[in-house]
């Protein structure tokens, strides 16, 4: 055996990729064969080696590199022109249904925009009231002291009138140790102004939670509103207000569901809007609003609990309008009222009673519609206008329907007989 030869078998070649660092040590797998030898081998595989070699791996070499571009979404987008992801709409689908991207950047400049336009018209509010306890720790009454509460408006003119809750300006207490006045002073601040304005308020009303209140001052940035009767669920909504003292803060979610009956801790039933934007103490009587900042409902309350979070309420705004005019033009709300006090009377209770079921009546009102049309006590209340009802609920929704001066046929059912009436509704003392 060729000495030479032996020993190229064992030689160890240094290999160094171009544009890299460091050196890969391979073995040569066998017997080394130098250019004499092979003189006759190389020149039968220099067309491959120099032709089709370089021309095979640059079309592999292109195919990954455009593989690569069109599995880069933002890459893919410039080629085809589509633009990048902040220009693309969240609205954009596929086929199947699926968002097929989504642009953060624009779900910011909504929130941005949305805030900008509506902090201007949310003033703060906060309220002094006299506490006097009935009882002291001796037996006897203590002092009166002072105390205040704080919360939100919305600014619905620009000279003056804010819309707030009843319950912020407006409060009362059934307590046994303790009495709450009614307020003694209300203060407001505007966004971005140390300033506090003196308030009067003009109207409250406890069934709907709302009041009005004023201040001297012109010129004011009035919040502008939105049809709430055609918001859906799942679009964005705002919380704007000062929860917990904490002036024009913002909180962000969607509606979670429209139209919902929810009733408070003093039996007050409203049809309010839910969101899953935060609503703390403080956020009452302040707006939520839609994407484009305007006002779709005035912050009201929220539920609480062990197990309970993100369910906070909203009065949808176009149930205020009527009553805002009404609290401007008369300090209150004016119904229309039957006069009667009544019961729900089930199945299983009129048969208990040889009764039939529907509203009896306990009691009537001196001087009312109903003494006026022939209601008396022990009436079974079965029909309002031609409508079957079980309820007082029922009664007062269709009563609801009507203005004070308008008449209302009732059927009742008396000693086993039954009577059609009518009323003309007067306005509720």
């Amino acid at each position: 055996m060729d000495e030479n030869n032996d020993n190229k078998k064992n030689v160890v070649y240094e290999v160094k990729p171009e544009n890299n660092t460091n050196f890969k040590t391979v073995q040569n797998p066998g017997s080394y064969k130098n250019y004499d030898n092979n003189k006759k081998q190389k020149s039968g595989t220099s067309f491959t080696k120099s032709i089709l070699l370089p021309f095979f791996s640059g079309v592999v070499g292109c195919a990954v590199v455009v593989g690569t571009c069109f599995g880069v979404p933002s890459i893919r987008s410039n080629i085809l022109g589509t633009g990048g992801l902040s220009t693309t709409s969240s609205n954009t689908s596929n086929t199947s249904g699926y968002v097929s991207q989504t642009s953060l950047s624009n779900y910011s400049d909504t929130a941005v925009y949305a805030a900008n336009k509506i902090l201007p018209s949310v003033v703060g509010i906060t309220v002094e009231y006299n506490v006097s306890s009935l009882y002291s720790m001796f037996g006897n009454r203590s002092q009166t002291s002072s105390a205040t509460a704080s919360g939100s408006g919305i600014i619905i003119s620009e000279d003056g009138y804010i819309l707030t809750n009843n319950h912020i300006v407006s409060s009362s207490s059934d307590s046994d140790y303790y009495e709450l006045s009614s307020a003694t002073k209300v203060t407001v601040k505007l966004f971005n102004d140390d300033t506090e304005y003196e308030a009067e308020i003009i109207g409250t009303d406890e069934q709907t939670d709302l009041a009005v209140i004023k201040i001297d001052k012109t010129d004011l940035p009035k919040a502008e509103f939105a049809d709430s009767d055609s918001i859906k669920v799942g679009e964005f909504a705002m919380a704007v207000g000062n929860p917990l003292g904490m002036e024009s803060s913002i909180t962000c979610g969607v509606v979670s569901a429209v139209n919902r009956e929810i009733t408070d801790s003093d039996g007050n039933t409203y049809t309010l809007i839910q969101t899953d934007a935060a609503i703390n103490a403080g956020n009452s009587g302040g707006a939520l609003v839609n994407s484009e900042g305007q006002v779709i409902g005035i912050n009201t309350l929220k539920l609480q609990g062990t197990g309970i979070e993100g369910m906070g309420f909203a009065i949808p705004i176009n149930s205020t309008e009527d009553i805002t005019s009404q609290l401007i033009q008369y300090s209150k709300v004016r119904r229309p009222y039957i006069g009667i006090t009544g019961m729900d009377l089930d199945e299983e209770t009129a048969d208990a009673n040889n009764l039939v079921v529907g509203v009896y009546v306990k009691a009537v009102d001196d001087f009312s519609a109903a003494e006026k049309g022939g209601v008396k006590p022990g009436d079974v209340i079965i029909e309002a206008d031609g409508q079957k009802i079980t309820t007082m609920d029922e009664l007062n929704e269709i009563k609801n329907t009507h203005q004070i001066g308008d008449t209302m046929t009732l059927k009742v059912n008396r000693d086993g007989q039954e009577r059609d009436l009518t009323i003309t509704l007067a306005e509720q003392p």
